[in-house]
């Protein structure tokens, strides 16, 4: 059985807004379930292991999806997701992909994490592919090639644009526009409409610009490990 890891972020804070981030409901639901509904076994991890912080916004009812829906409804991935393992307990080796669902906590967590950084680099080392989607390509920001440049150099990307950024009122709120770090590190961005489904391939990288192309993300991984 295939086995894929998916990694959650475990920061709530939104700056200093007063207000409560962390990982986006339906960026993990849709994955979640294109995974297990093709028999691939789902791994959760986040930084800090057990429960991940749920950004709020994220389960208002307008936001909600028939697979957010289901992940509430569902016993055994409230369960898991629940006791999260500690990201610094994995390792790529017992895994043949690897999913970053977003969320605004990763800017602040997962992408100056030194486990997340290296495991990603594991993964692309071993020729493994990895899935990222909407906040969780910003997760590469430090994340390098075996020759010490940047992952996304030369490839091409996408990731929650700056527009969809302004739409939401956190620019100034978030460490860094995930559109604008891409761009800074050499990759080749590119986007779609906001707020609708856009996913790029470029070899093991996957990239979806938003909580919408979190489905079509995943089942282009699933593809890679066929």
């Amino acid at each position: 059985m295939k086995k894929v890891l998916m990694v959650l972020t475990s920061h709530d804070t939104l700056g200093d807004t007063g207000r409560k981030t962390g990982f986006w409901l339906e960026e993990l639901a849709a994955p979640y379930y294109t995974f297990k509904d093709a028999g691939v076994e789902v791994v959760l991890a986040s930084p800090k292991g057990g429960q991940p912080p749920l950004d709020p916004k994220s389960n208002e009812p307008s936001f909600q999806t028939d697979l957010t829906r289901r992940f509430e409804a569902d016993a055994a991935a409230n369960a898991q997701l629940a006791a999260t393992v500690r990201l610094d307990a994995v390792t790529q080796a017992d895994f043949d992909t690897v999913f970053y669902p977003g969320g605004h906590g990763p800017l602040w967590d997962l992408a100056e994490d030194r486990h997340s950084i290296a495991l990603i680099e594991s993964f692309v080392a071993a020729g493994k592919p990895v899935g990222l989607v909407c906040h969780a390509p910003g997760v590469l920001r430090h994340v390098k090639n075996a020759d010490g440049r940047p992952l996304v150099e030369g490839k091409r990307v996408t990731g929650f644009t700056n527009t969809e950024e302004e739409g939401v009122g956190l620019t100034d709120v978030v460490p860094f526009l995930v559109e604008d770090e891409l761009k800074a590190k050499g990759g080749v961005y590119s986007k779609g409409p906001d707020w609708g489904s856009y996913v790029v391939g470029d070899g093991l990288l996957i990239t979806g610009q938003n909580p919408g192309s979190s489905t079509e993300a995943a089942a282009l991984l699933l593809q890679r490990i066929a």
